[in-house]
């Protein structure tokens, strides 16, 4: 559906303004589809994320500032979500035994299988969006969307 049918808005000043609103429009969409799906598995889009990034460096740990610097979003509190998902058993927090101010982050077993299986689920998900565009097209998309950022 055409984002003038979805917000109800026939005209917009410039196709700047409209592709800038068909950003924000798709990124609402794509985080409330993803956070339905999550929703199985008790963790957030945030919490996901962290868990990505442990997985991703897996056996080794991360510390909270390497996590804040690789999350998707930046404005989140990873230390406020590494606390919750260690209440959640699905990570551990341990003092660095060379520096006693770092505490490093490691995934669980139960992490690890709840980041695998909320992965699957997404990739699930993600079929839709390949039935929309071609391979080539998600490429373009993927290229448009580098290139606004600079």
């Amino acid at each position: 559906m055409r984002l003038e049918e979805e917000i109800n808005q026939p005209r917009f000043k410039s196709h700047y303004q409209k592709a800038h609103l068909n950003i924000l429009f798709t990124a609402a969409w794509l985080n409330q589809n993803t956070a339905q799906v999550l929703k199985a598995f008790n963790i957030s889009g945030q919490q996901f994320n962290i868990l990505r990034i442990l997985r991703g460096r897996h056996p080794e740990p991360a510390t909270v500032k390497l996590l804040t610097e690789r999350m998707i979003d930046k404005m989140s509190n990873a230390s406020r979500l590494v606390e919750k998902l260690k209440q959640k058993g699905l990570v551990e927090r341990h003092a660095c035994p060379e520096d006693r101010r770092r505490v490093d982050i490691v995934i669980t077993e139960r992490g690890m299988q709840t980041v695998n299986e909320a992965s699957r689920a997404l990739e699930d998900g993600e079929r839709a969006l390949n039935q929309q565009l071609s391979p080539e097209e998600a490429k373009l998309l993927s290229d448009l969307l580098d290139k606004l950022r600079g």
